[in-house]
């Protein structure tokens, strides 16, 4: 969508944030951009439960 920004695309497509990274990796070409326009088309990485560096609520707290 247009007005879309890396951080917002990684958190509503990758389930977080902090998956922005590995977004802006996997779509170099698009790297100079902030802020999208429409119709742009990002390929999105394959971002496993082990690596997002976050666990769920429910492992957290089983420690």
């Amino acid at each position: 969508m247009q007005g879309d920004m890396w951080d917002a695309i990684a958190f509503r497509e990758l389930g977080s944030e902090s998956h922005t990274a590995a977004l802006m990796r996997e779509n170099l070409q698009h790297i100079d951009m902030y802020s999208f326009p429409a119709g742009i088309v990002l390929l999105l990485p394959d971002v496993g439960e082990q690596n997002s560096g976050e666990l769920p609520p429910w492992k957290e707290a089983a420690g």
